[in-house]
């Protein structure tokens, strides 16, 4: 036998890997995410600080304490629940009572996670299952929007953030509809460049997408997200909303509203590129995204509420399985003429 033979592996695919491990991946997700996190902080204050920190912290807690209960160990090293806990918490209104917070970052992690399997078994994403939790628990709540840039924003701490749990929430900083809520109940839509720098009324992470934009190009740059997803997305929802806007402008926004308003940029880049909730196969992925760009714009347009990115997602997330049993690759050496 040769010396080299001594060293031969033979095992199945896949046989060559980008050498990213899990935590690798998600902790460049984690750090494409801080920007966002750093100007909601500043656009929304201290009230938004403690809301993701309570985001985070509660969803890092839960998964230790679920690993624990069920003998196995913790796996809040490999970032996954850290980078659920910040999305989660982006999606919420700034001003949200913590003891809510806390409620859906629990529902997030042991319902949307480890009910499932946990890491890599999860049919749905779990910040949106813990915001879609706390939409149909505290509707009010959720839709309860302060202004951004308030003078006093890191000198006072909102009355409802500290409100008592299971007690009715005391607002007392100034509200403002969202850009969407106006386009729809009173057909005014806000510039493009107030959406672009988060100048706007909204949930956390409905600020800035020119930052959210920089890190997709981060992540795609490190070959860590498939850009086909979100770019499909995009393209759906400006396609669409140009077509109806040819038809009446005056009923109709334009496509760069539809593109810049409301949660879509974070869905798009952030949420809809699960790697565990979304497809495998490329062609699986464009189908994908043009199925959430078309609810998003259905549920913009003509549903009953004014955003639709969460729901858009999440029924998305239901139907990525069925996507990759019917879009499969050719097995190399099947098919017409093999053999």
């Amino acid at each position: 036998m040769s010396k080299l033979s001594q060293y031969l592996e033979i095992g199945s695919s896949p046989h060559v890997s980008s050498g990213a491990s899990v935590d690798v991946i998600m902790r460049n997700v984690f750090v494409a995410l801080l920007p966002v996190c750093a100007f909601s902080i500043y656009a929304f204050g201290i009230a938004a600080a403690l809301v993701l920190a309570t985001a985070t912290l509660t969803c890092v807690v839960t998964e230790h304490v679920i690993c624990r209960l069920n003998n196995k160990p913790t796996t809040i090293g490999d970032w996954s629940v850290a980078i659920t806990g910040l999305l989660y918490g982006l999606t919420l209104p700034p001003d949200l009572p913590l003891w809510m917070v806390a409620i859906g970052a629990i529902f997030a992690v042991a319902v949307g996670k480890a009910l499932f399997g946990g890491l890599g078994c999860n049919a749905f994403n779990p910040a949106l299952v813990g915001r879609a939790f706390l939409q149909a628990a505290f509707p009010q709540a959720m839709t309860h929007w302060s202004l951004p840039l308030a003078a006093d924003r890191f000198t006072d701490i909102p009355g409802s953030v500290l409100a008592f749990p299971f007690a009715e929430p005391a607002y007392d900083a100034v509200t403002a509809a969202t850009p969407l809520a106006r386009m729809k109940f009173e057909a005014i839509q806000a510039e493009n460049s107030e959406l672009l720098w988060g100048m706007t009324s909204g949930s956390a992470g409905e600020t800035c997408a020119a930052l959210i934009f920089i890190g997709g190009v981060y992540l795609v740059a490190r070959n860590m997200m498939n850009w086909r997803i979100p770019v499909s997305i995009m393209l759906t929802v400006a396609l669409i909303t140009w077509i109806f806007m040819q038809i009446d402008p005056t009923v109709y926004p334009r496509p760069s509203f539809m593109l810049f308003s409301g949660g879509l940029m974070l869905g798009a880049v952030f949420m809809a590129t699960d790697m565990v909730a979304s497809p495998i196969t490329n062609a699986g992925c464009w189908l994908y995204g043009f199925l959430i760009g078309g609810l998003v714009v259905v549920i913009r347009f003509w549903g009953g509420m004014p955003e639709g990115v969460m729901y858009a997602i999440l029924l998305a997330n239901a139907v990525s399985p069925h996507i990759d049993s019917l879009i499969q690759p050719r097995v190399f050496g099947t098919g017409k003429g093999a053999g």
